[in-house]
């Protein structure tokens, strides 16, 4: 445990609620298949090692652009269990991971990181 969580306590769902992470990208491969696809490899992940679930992404338009959406006890586990998946595809780019550790509108905490 960090000083950080010794000091302030580990952030947990009891504390503020569900977390949530939503991962946007851009996106470089033109078939719709291919990122479903990739969306059920996440689901699968985080449904076998029960630290969230998936509930689906938004694919802008014009395709250019989207945001998966992943919900949990803990983003900060959720997040370390996707990231390799995520940074490993070669259809998506800029990708950046919203954590929020609680439920929306109730000033929960967020952080952001870069993913690749």
């Amino acid at each position: 445990m960090g000083w950080w969580s010794r000091l302030f306590g580990k952030r947990t769902s009891t504390e503020h609620g569900e977390h949530a992470v939503i991962v946007s990208f851009e996106q470089h491969a033109s078939d719709p298949a291919s990122l479903e696809a990739l969306g059920e490899q996440l689901r699968a992940l985080l449904g076998e090692s029960g630290e969230g679930e998936y509930d689906g992404h938004e694919i802008a338009e014009d395709g250019s652009d989207g945001a998966f959406f992943m919900y949990g006890p803990d983003a900060d586990r959720i997040l370390a269990r996707i990231r390799p998946v995520l940074a490993a595809s070669d259809q998506l780019g800029h990708l950046t991971a919203r954590l929020r550790y609680g439920e929306a509108g109730r000033n929960a905490p967020e952080a952001v990181f870069d993913i690749g």
